[in-house]
């Protein structure tokens, strides 16, 4: 059976009310009691019940975060900062995944607020605010991430995917790409934000977009490398482009298999360049130049607001945090003559 409390106050013939000061950090135990309490819990193999705690406290020291896949690697760095941040103020975090299924992140976010969650924190498959907005109704902290919802206002830390399209884009124009086509991404604010960037880079350097260039996400329940992979072979199937622009890393990568399969040579032929900056992208066979959304940072400032929060209720809300993109150029988009070098040039 779990020990308990009382159990802890038996063994040193204390009351429980000692034993419940102690592990609740109360300042009027004497150093010496506190030690013997600790010490004998730990020799019990004491574990506190955070539930009963959190009925107590109105606190659970946990907070909630839902991200619609932890399968990419943009996901994986994101969690890692922000569970150490969330760490570092001693709070625990809860991981679940909405697999990009609306329905399925409503009920994970019921399902957390049901484990007493303190807060959440989101990146939302859903096209509508309408459980965000019940949330902001019922005083619930919480923080999207990666993707927001337009003319919605709340607590929110991304990249600017406007930039992120126009960057890229312009990038491979100072290759000397002329037909350079774009394979996008799900219809949310990232992917709407990189097409528009990609059609305002066009515009500003007078080139004529062509619908034909432009490969839409198709399902909702696909992997991104497979969403790519036929993605890249109906772009094939017509006149070639010599540069394209995708959505994320993953599907970069997969687009580049096509073309090296059909023998065309990376950059010479067409140059590729992805979003995200994945670790590995660099020990490619065609090393992945890449916008780099700040990932790590993402959590990092995430959490830290959603920390502020949890701490001031009555703190500022509706807080954006935008952060610019930074271009890394690898050899998959470098021609040859056309740039200094390759590596990291931010884009301020």
């Amino acid at each position: 059976m779990a020990v308990t409390m009382k159990n802890i106050a038996q063994a040193l013939g204390v009351s429980v009310v000692t034993v419940s000061k102690v592990m609740r950090d109360h300042a009027d135990i004497g150093a010496q009691t506190r030690k013997r309490v600790l010490d004998k819990a730990q020799e019990l193999s004491y574990r506190p019940n955070l539930t009963a705690r959190s009925l107590v406290t109105g606190k659970s020291r946990q907070v909630g975060v839902i991200v619609p896949t932890l399968l990419h690697p943009f996901f994986a760095d994101v969690l890692e900062a922000l569970s150490s941040t969330m760490k570092e103020d001693g709070y625990a975090v809860m991981i679940s995944s909405s697999m990009e299924d609306p329905v399925i992140e409503e009920a994970a976010i019921e399902q957390l607020l049901g484990h007493r969650m303190d807060g959440l924190i989101v990146a939302s498959c859903s096209t509508s605010p309408a459980k965000f907005q019940q949330l902001t109704e019922q005083g619930i902290p919480f923080v999207l991430i990666d993707r927001f919802f337009p003319n919605f206002r709340t607590n929110y830390v991304g990249v600017d995917d406007r930039v992120v399209g126009r960057v890229a884009t312009e990038h491979l124009i100072a290759m000397g790409c002329k037909r350079i086509a774009h394979i996008r991404g799900l219809e949310f604010t990232t992917g709407v934000g990189r097409f528009e960037g990609y059609r305002q880079a066009l515009q500003l350097h007078r080139i004529r977009f062509d619908p034909d260039l432009v490969s839409p996400y198709m399902t909702a329940d696909g992997r991104d490398w497979q969403q790519s992979y036929f993605a890249m072979h109906n772009l094939l199937a017509g006149k070639p482009p010599d540069g394209v622009f995708c959505y994320n890393d993953p599907m970069a990568i997969a687009a580049i298999d096509v073309a090296l399969q059909a023998g065309m040579r990376i950059p010479r032929d067409i140059a590729f360049i992805g979003c995200d900056n994945l670790h590995y992208g660099g020990s490619l066979k065609a090393p992945l130049s890449s916008m780099d959304h700040h990932s790590s940072e993402i959590g990092v400032r995430a959490a830290k607001m959603l920390l502020r929060l949890l701490k001031d209720r009555t703190a500022k809300a509706n807080r954006r945090v935008v952060l610019q993109p930074s271009l890394v150029i690898r050899e998959s988009s470098l021609r040859r003559g056309r740039a200094s070098g390759n590596g990291r040039n931010p884009h301020n």
